[in-house]
């Protein structure tokens, strides 16, 4: 028997109610966290233990091969000025040893992905001020977490800001092996060079800075398919233990610093004298 038209009407009522009522549940729900990437063995074998804790060089410490602690760099007919960088892992800096051993220039971790910040940012980035270093900052990527303007936003308003005081030096990018997955974030060779750009050009719209890239040439390479995007805008820093800075990544010509050593912690140069340094920060 066909329902009466009342009834079926009043059937459809009730069903519309009760899926405005589940759709009204459903949206008070929470909103389903992204999943926590779980650190590789590589990562673990060098103390990333949890999101956060990677730091700039971290994959060049895989390697047993390092550069002893006096063995300094290949001379070079540019005067090279002393620098170091530094994580929570340093904890408290003796600032005042450092200074004294010729160190001119410190870069500080502040940010990895959009939700870390680093404990002891505040405390090395003032630290290394108040010795007389010339200072700056670095942010940790997470290309597969969030875009490049997001990160570059959560870096700037966490830490990697830059003021044209003759002290500051502009942000790095820390783009390197993912300690977390994947060696290219599950990214193509254009979508990663996408995503640099997306960071770094939301950088300088907001620092006025373009800023530099700090990245191994192997992971250069295979990652962005040896893209010379950058090359002629952003500055690079490249890591390589050893006492030559052997080949960089393409399209670079030269190198602006170069991560050498991470013995007793990671040491760097810069490709020129303080006075180079000093115009640098400036701008």
């Amino acid at each position: 028997m066909r329902p009466h038209r009342t009834t079926r009407r009043s059937g459809l009522a009730a069903l519309a109610a009760g899926a405005t009522a589940l759709a009204g549940l459903v949206a008070a729900l929470p909103a389903q966290a992204a999943p926590v990437p779980h650190p590789t063995a590589q990562a673990r074998a060098v103390g990333i233990d949890r999101t956060g804790d990677a730091f700039m060089g971290w994959s060049a410490a895989r390697d047993t091969r390092r550069v002893a602690p006096d063995a300094a760099p290949s001379r070079t007919a540019v005067t090279q000025t002393p620098g170091i960088d530094v994580s929570k892992w340093q904890g408290t800096v003796d600032w005042a040893s450092w200074w004294a051993k010729g160190t001119k220039f410190a870069y500080v971790k502040a940010t990895e992905g959009t939700t870390y910040r680093s404990p002891t940012f505040s405390a090395q980035y003032t630290g290394s001020y108040d010795v007389g270093m010339i200072r700056g900052s670095y942010h940790f990527a997470l290309p597969d977490s969030s875009s490049g303007a997001a990160q570059a936003d959560w870096f700037v308003d966490h830490g990697g800001g830059w003021s044209a005081d003759g002290r500051t030096l502009p942000g790095v990018l820390d783009i390197e092996f993912n300690p977390y997955g994947a060696t290219c974030y599950g990214k193509s060779q254009s979508g990663m060079v996408s995503w640099i750009r997306d960071f770094t050009s939301r950088y300088k719209a907001r620092t006025g800075r373009d800023a530099v890239i700090y990245t191994a040439t192997s992971w250069w390479t295979q990652c962005t398919g040896g893209s010379t995007a950058f090359a002629t805008t952003n500055p690079l820093w490249v890591a390589r233990y050893s006492t030559s800075v052997g080949t960089l990544p393409a399209g670079w010509g030269y190198y602006t610093f170069w991560q050498w050593t991470d013995s007793p912690l990671d040491q760097d140069r810069f490709n020129g004298d303080l006075a180079g340094l000093r115009r640098l920060a400036l701008g």
